[in-house]
C-alpha cells in the first residue's frame, strides 16, 4: 500500500472512530484481549483442514469436514495429535567408493528420459 493510501485510510479511520465515541486507548486495549485470546486458543481446533480452517469439535460440524467426510475421508485425517510429530528416519548414505560398476560402460551411460 503507497503512503498516500495508508495516510487516507488512517485518516478515514480516525473519524469514523470519533464518531463512534472510539478512542484510540480502547482501541489498543480491544486488539491486546483479542491477541491474548488467539494466542491462548491457537491449540483449541482439533481438527484441522489443509486450508487452515479449524474446528474444535463442539456445535455443527463446519461444511468442510462434512464434505470430506461425504468424500470418503475420515475425520481422523484431519484430527490435530497433541504430540509433536516425529521427525524422519536420516537417509541411509551411500559409499560409492566400492561402487562394482565404477568405471564401466554401465556407469557412463546417462539415463533415459
Amino acid at each position: 500500500m503507497d503512503e498516500r493510501k495508508r495516510d487516507s485510510m488512517i485518516a478515514y479511520l480516525r473519524r469514523r472512530m470519533e464518531e463512534f465515541g472510539i478512542k484510540p486507548e480502547d482501541l489498543a486495549s480491544a486488539l491486546a484481549s483479542e491477541q491474548a485470546g488467539q494466542s491462548a486458543g491457537q491449540n483449541a481446533g482439533r481438527y484441522r483442514s489443509a486450508t487452515g480452517d479449524t474446528w474444535d469439535g463442539q456445535g455443527e460440524m463446519p461444511q468442510w469436514l462434512k464434505q470430506a467426510i461425504s468424500a470418503g475421508q475420515t475425520i481422523d485425517h484431519f484430527e490435530l495429535s497433541t504430540t509433536p510429530a516425529a521427525t524422519p528416519p536420516a537417509k541411509k548414505r551411500v559409499d560409492w567408493q566400492n561402487d562394482p560398476f565404477a568405471g564401466s560402460p554401465l556407469a557412463r551411460q546417462s539415463p533415459r528420459s
